[in-house]
């Protein structure tokens, strides 16, 4: 085990594609959303827990999560847990932890990873990841792992790749959630990618692009810098939180940054952004529904429900629907849009109250 590799998981977003389920005080990556007896943060965390030292798994997120990651991963100290006064995209949240952990060790190889994603066969999955540590030990690299497209996703980004030898390809371009047309030509041409969203770096090569790619929030971080890992660290967060720019890491770096590989991959993948990706994924009954609640069903196909053991739900006569029950909101809508959940939440904060939300 390489005391230099690091993980680092995000875990601050809100999650409104799976409201209702998914609220503003707990998340989806706090709920067992998969059925499995362990949370999303939680699976992410086993998943590198025996490649890396313990120790070396930090965690980002809003502060008003930090009670929830200390409930659910009660081996992380204070020191691991990152908490955030405001949302401003994944920009900050990796230059905060990667200055951080700079301080500690200048030798970091550091991987970023989403707290929400789904991954089947994570010895797959360790395989290609490892040749990207390897690959970033030299301090030069930005890295990603890219997943062959199997259809025209319009929910993720795409990487284009070099046709190079090896399995470390320089990137292209970056394109982000592409019309479904577009999507097509990608997936045609056979030389791009989804973007997982899952980086490996080693610690001086993030920290280079950030100042050369967004010098002023760089500034800010290394102004910030004595002060990281003491107990002044709160205010001075604050401080340099109220100040940055609100941009992705991909907008912010990577599309714009010199030296950026993607590791093409082939492993089992989902971010686990909607319902639609959940019924994707999930066990299906003889007419492909997805049963997760105390039900009965007839003449119905191609539909999720969920709700709580403790109510009988009863579905007839439904195709390609969603009927979930959580808490004190009933949803019942089609499943093929999942613009319309944000639209549902955006509606429900004005017109109903945050006590849905």
């Amino acid at each position: 085990m390489n005391k230099h590799n690091y993980v680092v998981i995000m875990a601050g977003g809100v999650g409104s594609r799976f409201w209702p389920y998914s609220r503003t005080t707990k998340p989806k990556q706090f709920l067992d959303i998969l059925n499995t007896g362990r949370t999303l943060i939680q699976m992410t965390y086993d998943r590198f827990k025996s490649k890396v030292p313990e120790e070396n798994i930090y965690v980002v997120t809003h502060q008003d999560y930090g009670d929830l990651v200390k409930d659910q991963l009660p081996k992380l100290t204070s020191d691991q847990i990152l908490l955030e006064p405001l949302r401003r995209n994944t920009a900050p949240c990796i230059a905060y932890a990667s200055y951080k952990i700079s301080k500690k060790d200048p030798d970091a190889i550091i991987t970023i990873a989403p707290s929400d994603h789904l991954i089947v066969n994570e010895g797959e999955f360790h395989t290609f990841w490892e040749k990207a540590l390897n690959a970033a030990e030299d301090q030069q690299k930005l890295i990603t792992l890219g997943l062959k497209p199997n259809k025209p996703e319009t929910g993720f980004g795409y990487i284009q790749f070099l046709d190079e030898k090896g399995s470390l390809k320089k990137v292209k371009t970056f394109t982000e959630k592409p019309e479904r047309a577009l999507a097509e030509k990608f997936i045609e041409s056979g030389d791009f990618l989804w973007n997982s969203g899952i980086f490996i770096w080693g610690v001086q090569a993030i920290i280079n692009a950030i100042e050369e790619c967004l010098p002023e929030m760089s500034e800010l971080f290394e102004e910030a810098l004595p002060k990281l890992s003491t107990p002044d660290e709160a205010a001075v967060i604050s401080t340099v939180y109220s100040q940055c720019t609100n941009i992705s890491i991909d907008f912010g770096v990577m599309e714009s940054a010199a030296s950026v590989y993607v590791v093409p991959s082939d492993f089992t993948w989902s971010d686990l952004g909607s319902w639609n990706a959940l019924h994707e994924h999930s066990e299906k009954d003889s007419n492909d529904n997805v049963v997760q609640a105390n039900a009965l069903v007839y003449d119905t196909k191609n539909t999720l429900i969920k709700g709580p053991k403790e109510k009988l739900i009863i579905v007839q006569g439904l195709q390609n629907y969603m009927v979930t029950e959580c808490d004190n909101v009933l949803l019942i809508c089609r499943r093929d849009n999942e613009q319309k959940f944000r639209d549902f939440v955006a509606d429900v904060k004005k017109s109903k109250g945050k006590e849905y939300l």
